[in-house]
């Protein structure tokens, strides 16, 4: 069961993050992996999103997210590869809230169709290397 938790640092608000995190469909603009994503349903602050990503092979998996509160949203998996994709992203502003900590937590559960190397090497390489973007997206906007 790989699971993961990483912070970092990020020169905006965490209102303009949230922004980033939750424009769920230009996630392909901006991380590398991601080869599609596209929102099934939504209901105010609850998304269905249906994702591509690219890892040594193509993964396909959709999620439910929910907003909790402006500065956190957790996922939970509706369908796909995994047996469970659970996760959050917590944001704390720094600096009179011109500045964030954002904490992501995801926690996989590998299912038949998908070797645990894979699944291990998704969350313990691509994390970092997503946050990055992440970073990089929120700050160029």
């Amino acid at each position: 069961m790989p699971s993961a938790s990483r912070t970092i640092e990020i020169d905006v608000s965490p209102d303009d993050l949230m922004a980033v995190i939750t424009d769920f469909q230009c996630y392909p603009d901006f991380i590398p992996e991601m080869v599609s994503a596209k929102i099934v349903r939504q209901t105010g602050d609850i998304w269905e999103v249906a994702f591509g990503i690219h890892v040594v092979r193509r993964l396909d998996y959709t999620l439910k997210l929910k907003k909790m509160s402006p500065t956190r949203v957790e996922w939970s998996l509706v369908k796909g590869v995994f047996k469970a994709n659970n996760g959050s992203w917590q944001l704390t502003p720094l600096d009179g809230g011109s500045r964030t900590k954002a904490e992501y937590t995801v926690d996989i559960k590998v299912g038949m169709f998908l070797p645990g190397s894979l699944v291990r090497s998704l969350v313990g390489k691509s994390l970092p290397n997503m946050l990055d973007k992440f970073k990089e997206r929120a700050e160029s906007r």
